[in-house]
């Protein structure tokens, strides 16, 4: 249902993903009784929360480092214990709105190697987790094959605190369930305007408008769009095809476990998951390839290219299933900043924001929705003091020099990735 008339808020949230939503579930958590309306410019999980691949991550996960070691242990340490209020968050939705708990297991995930270079870095990784005090396993190739019936790993790295999504089932529960604690939800509403008017906000929509005493900007890389962090924010697409349902003959031939995710042990390498009914189907879903698009909106060209990617990495994983169809090819915008940093604060009097995700759409997001909701009720927290301690983004380069250099880097660490 989108926005048709004149609405008026104590809150109002830009966005509808894992920050708004989020945002708005603590709102209604701090202010009962308040009006909360949240402002979708599409359909619900049809933009980035819907397209990734649905990893929860606890552990440092930094996707700019060799190994995703983070900043040290104690920084390591803190991270570690914010992501983990994210899941118990996400977890106590589940459970209040009654979402389908296959959208939302606690499975764990494996860093798998595909080459001897790569297990270093799980061992590296694993090394850096054991001085964490943090639980893994590792995973030798006949382990690998019997989970994912690829024998294209040389080992795995598994870790048990990480919750395996069906991230757009997720996000419209979320969705039903704040509609029904009276939360408004409207979609096909983008804001294409926005103004201070007196002591409150004003929201302009194609068919309505919302006046606000507090907003909270919750659109990720969008939030260039609205003048803010201008030239500090870098966008970037990642890129995933989806089989078709694997038929009985085609499961036979794979093998290995029904559900389980991937990750590369080389953070530019290739991300595989396995899907079964209960999440969507059994699929495989291939997610590998990245490009810097300022104007977030990738071309047509790089989706081809992407898919031929997908196709190939596919092939050399599952040979058994080579030449089984892709039923969807799609790309997700993600927002990064140079030095790694969030944008969770006050940007004005009476508006806030929860953005820039840093490619950890789920678990960040869901954090700085939450951050971005105390803040707007006055509220202190781990959440709050962790975001508000972190340094402005950096400023990019001069356009032309930042798209090309940052779309030739990626195409470097594709390429260094290899068999990953």
């Amino acid at each position: 249902m989108g926005l048709d008339g004149d609405v008026t808020a104590d809150f109002a949230l830009v966005g509808g993903g894992f920050a708004g939503l989020s945002a708005a579930r603590r709102l209604a958590q701090l202010n009962p009784g308040a009006r909360i309306v949240v402002l979708e410019a599409g359909r619900l999980a049809e933009g980035a929360s819907g397209r990734n691949s649905g990893f929860m991550i606890d552990l440092p996960h930094d996707l700019s480092s060799d190994d995703y070691s983070g900043h040290g242990p104690e920084a390591d340490r803190a991270m570690i214990g914010l992501n983990r209020q994210a899941i118990a968050f996400a977890r106590e939705a589940v459970e209040r709105y009654d979402i389908d708990r296959n959208f939302f297991d606690p499975a764990g995930k494996v860093n798998g190697a595909a080459s001897e270079t790569a297990d270093a870095l799980n061992r590296s990784y694993a090394k850096h987790l054991t001085e964490l005090g943090e639980p893994n396993e590792r995973l030798d190739a006949q382990a690998m094959a019997d989970l994912t019936g690829s024998r294209h790993y040389v080992s795995g790295l598994y870790t048990p605190g990480t919750v395996m999504l069906q991230p757009a089932g997720y996000i419209r529960g979320l969705g039903k369930g704040l509609r029904r604690d009276g939360v408004m939800v409207f979609e096909s509403s983008p804001v294409s305007g926005m103004r201070r008017d007196g002591g409150s906000w004003e929201l302009a929509t194609p068919r309505g408008r919302v006046r606000a005493d507090r907003v909270i900007l919750a659109n990720n890389g969008h939030l260039e769009s609205f003048g803010f962090e201008q030239g500090r924010l870098m966008h970037v697409f990642l890129y995933a095809s989806m089989t078709v349902e694997l038929d009985a003959e085609a499961l036979r031939r794979l093998g290995g476990q029904p559900r389980w995710g991937v990750t590369p042990s080389d953070p530019m390498g290739t991300t595989m998951r396995r899907i079964d009914p209960g999440q969507g189907g059994n699929r495989i879903v291939t997610r590998t390839c990245a490009t810097f698009e300022p104007g977030m909106e990738p071309t047509e060209a790089t989706l081809r290219r992407t898919a031929a990617v997908h196709r190939e990495k596919f092939d050399e994983r599952f040979p058994a299933l080579k030449g089984v169809r892709m039923e969807h090819t799609w790309a997700g915008h993600l927002c990064l900043s140079r030095n790694g940093v969030s944008v969770m604060k006050e940007l004005d009097q009476g508006l806030w924001s929860a953005c820039v995700c840093n490619g950890l759409g789920t678990t960040r997001s869901t954090l700085t929705g939450i951050g971005a909701a105390e803040l707007a009720s006055g509220v202190e927290s781990d959440v709050t003091r962790h975001f508000l301690a972190e340094p402005e983004p950096t400023k990019l380069p001069p356009q032309p020099f930042s798209t090309l250099g940052a779309n030739a880097y990626l195409r470097w660490k594709e390429w260094r990735a290899g068999r990953e």
